[in-house]
């Protein structure tokens, strides 16, 4: 009975610290170190690109249903086309390492196929719709988020702490809310011809856009932002033109162009020129798996803009999935994550372009102070072996002296 007791007792002391822990914890939070300026500029930054996506989500829905036009890969073909004529020609004017000739040489079959998994990427979630409803699709793609988080875990050897699983949990209440609102207000659209490959597009669409952000992410901060855009931007453009001519050119052919059409379509490459263009920046900042959940607030913005444009019904759950999404973002963003390397004292520092780690003022101040230490450890032992030696050398002169005497 007595070690059931001791064990009981201890269970009980180590619960109680545990608890008392968390007391400390959460009297010693501080806002301000929480919510600070670059939290809010990523914040800021990730809604501004969830409305790009809600600008080409409009577009589109304007092309399909007032003039009928349904070409996702032409739509493609122009914001990669623009993303081609801007970044691969600063690379056609780069030097060095920089130079395309040296990257096609280098690393010319990984942008095929990363430039492949972004284009079906996009083809896949737009072909979707055609074959199961709007729920499904908003339900579904979520799924990019823990492929995200898994990918990021294996490739760039991020370590995610419980918040952050609790924050991703937060977002996907968040789209439950709004898929609710969709369900209330009647909003279930989309085909129902074959829900199984509509799903299956969806989930493989989330698969290839986790795949393409992570490596965006690797790319971004380990090489150039300009590199990354590129080579998608020529890959891309090669990719969607054959698919565009095999796929596309009937629907192409019947389009009844006007100037409404011509206008669409460049809202719509320039949205996406301009998404393309400023996502590696927020990546950059904070992480592909966070600019995803900031993503998640665009299907609300479009809805949003779809009470005014095309007399969608309003429900109040879309401002509450809105201050959800917003809360899990901020949760997420609020712990950074850190990054397994071989070191572990420096795992949780950020490293420099050049591969070193940038520590903090605190660390570099303990390194100076050992330094220190050991400078001057090193000056007393070389000051008291002068010392021994010259009382060395002073024995020794006595005894000569004495024996000049004796004799």
């Amino acid at each position: 009975m007595a070690p059931d007791q001791s064990e009981d007792v201890s269970k009980d002391l180590s619960s109680g610290s545990q608890s008392r822990g968390l007391m400390q914890r959460i009297r010693t939070f501080r806002p301000k170190e929480v919510l600070t300026w670059q939290l809010a500029r990523t914040l800021a930054m990730g809604q501004g690109l969830a409305g790009l996506i809600c600008g080409t989500a409009i577009s589109s829905q304007y092309l399909a249903s007032s003039f009928h036009v349904n070409t996702p890969m032409m739509q493609s073909f122009l914001h990669y086309t623009l993303l081609c004529l801007t970044y691969t020609t600063m690379l056609l004017c780069g030097t060095g390492e920089g130079n395309i000739l040296q990257i096609l040489r280098k690393r010319w079959w990984k942008y095929l196929l990363l430039g492949l998994v972004d284009v079906e990427a996009n083809y896949a979630v737009v072909k979707a719709y055609q074959y199961t409803t709007l729920t499904s699709v908003q339900l579904l793609d979520c799924f990019v988020i823990p492929v995200l988080m898994l990918l990021s875990w294996w490739v760039l050897k991020a370590r995610y702490r419980p918040v952050h699983y609790v924050a991703v949990c937060i977002c996907l209440m968040g789209v439950g809310a709004m898929v609710g609102a969709d369900l209330l207000a009647g909003r279930d659209q989309g085909s129902t011809s074959n829900i199984l490959l509509g799903d299956s597009l969806v989930l493989i669409s989330a698969s290839l856009y986790a795949v393409s952000n992570v490596c965006q992410e690797y790319t971004v901060k380990n090489l150039s932002r300009v590199e990354f855009l590129g080579m998608v931007g020529l890959f891309g453009t090669i990719i969607s033109t054959i698919q565009m001519v095999v796929l596309e050119r009937k629907e192409i052919a019947a389009i009844q162009w006007s100037w409404q059409i011509g206008l669409l379509f460049a809202a719509y490459a320039l949205c996406m020129y301009t998404l393309y263009s400023c996502m590696p920046i927020v990546v950059k900042l904070s992480s592909a798996t966070a600019v995803n959940l900031s993503l998640l607030t665009a299907d609300l913005f479009s809805l949003f803009c779809g009470v005014f444009l095309f007399q969608y019904s309003f429900s109040g759950l879309y401002l509450v999935s809105l201050v959800i999404i917003l809360i899990g973002f901020i949760t997420f963003n609020a712990v950074p994550t850190p990054t397994d390397h071989t070191d572990p004292a420096t795992a949780s520092f950020p490293v420099c372009e050049d591969g070193c780690y940038r520590y903090p003022v605190a660390y570099q101040n303990d390194i100076i102070k050992q330094e220190v230490a050991v400078g001057v450890s090193t000056e007393g032992e070389a000051e008291e072996w002068r010392s021994d030696t010259e009382k060395r050398r002073s024995g020794r002169c006595k005894e000569d002296v004495g024996l000049s005497t004796k004799m």
